[in-house]
């Protein structure tokens, strides 16, 4: 018996169903109506003879089929995209000196530029990894072609490609002491990060100390795992072992971006920035649009 060929129009959209959380925003993304959504997914669930979401009067689930079918659908996709690219864009070559701030390093990272060293063979990239702000004064001296960073608050340059909260975090059983201030473990002086914890506890009236400094997020990861301490992180960047701790101020979200090479001179860089933000998945790219657009 011939097995049916997955057809990858059926699969886009429904990895866009998937991460957009429902019909009609994945219809958005798509310029689709939600009934012309609703009928590509059926026509993927009758191909497949079996169902890949649960729909509610509120939400749109993934079946059990359906999260197995996910993780191929984003590999196939992948693939597919990667093949195109090789085969009809322009021939990519040169040099490009790449910073990425630590916090971006969580997501994923290696396997991003693992991906694009495969699609571009004749790009040399060299990649630093630091702090944001160091970075972009390296990157503004000629050291660096690009940076990925975070922007300060208030910012609006460079080209926003993700979003997302910053929250607190702690070993699974930590407490709070009951009898002295916060122990907080943060980044050195400059973060962003630490300057809104510190900021919004001291206008919630909480008293803290900061008990460990350390520049890297793995130090800071390892003394809140270790129960030492709290400390603050991007929500998509959490290690193992580590959870988020309710019930304290709200330190809202944060901006990463492309800084650099704003007149696109190296060949190279328009097809990275477009790799990464295709490799950061559907949510982030339409967040990374809007965002580009208000900059």
């Amino acid at each position: 018996m011939r097995r049916p060929d997955l057809d990858l129009d059926l699969l886009r959209c429904f990895v866009l169903v998937a991460e957009l959380g429902g019909f009609t925003a994945a219809g958005s993304a798509l310029s689709l109506t939600q009934s012309a959504v609703s009928l590509k997914i059926k026509r993927l669930e009758d191909l497949l003879r079996r169902p890949v979401f649960r729909r509610t009067s509120r939400r749109v689930e993934l079946t059990a089929e359906g999260e197995t079918l996910l993780a191929h659908a984003r590999r196939m996709l992948a693939l597919n995209d990667e093949a195109v690219r090789r085969m009809v864009e322009p021939p990519v070559a040169g040099r490009l000196r790449l910073g990425v701030a630590d916090h971006f390093v969580p997501r994923s990272l290696a396997h991003i530029l693992a991906r694009f060293a495969r699609t571009y063979p004749d790009v040399r990239l060299e990649v630093e990894v630091g702090r944001s702000h160091e970075l972009r004064v390296k990157q503004e001296a000629g050291g660096l072609d690009l940076v990925l960073g975070k922007r300060r608050d208030g910012e609006v340059a460079g080209v926003a490609i993700w979003t997302e909260p910053v929250v607190w975090a702690a070993a699974p059983d930590w407490q709070a002491p009951l009898d002295r201030p916060l122990p907080l473990a943060l980044l050195p002086e400059g973060c962003m990060f630490r300057e809104r914890a510190l900021r919004a506890l001291s206008r919630a009236g909480m008293a803290s100390e900061t008990v460990f400094t350390c520049d890297s997020l793995l130090g800071l990861a390892a003394a809140a795992q270790a129960g030492f301490a709290l400390t603050v992180l991007g929500r998509s960047g959490f290690p193992a072992g580590l959870r988020e701790v309710p019930g304290l101020p709200e330190l809202g979200v944060v901006e990463m971006a492309v800084f650099g090479d704003p007149e696109r001179r190296s060949q190279v860089v328009e097809p990275l920035v477009g790799f990464i933000r295709e490799s950061l998945g559907a949510p982030a790219a339409a967040a990374a649009a809007a965002l580009g657009q208000a900059a």
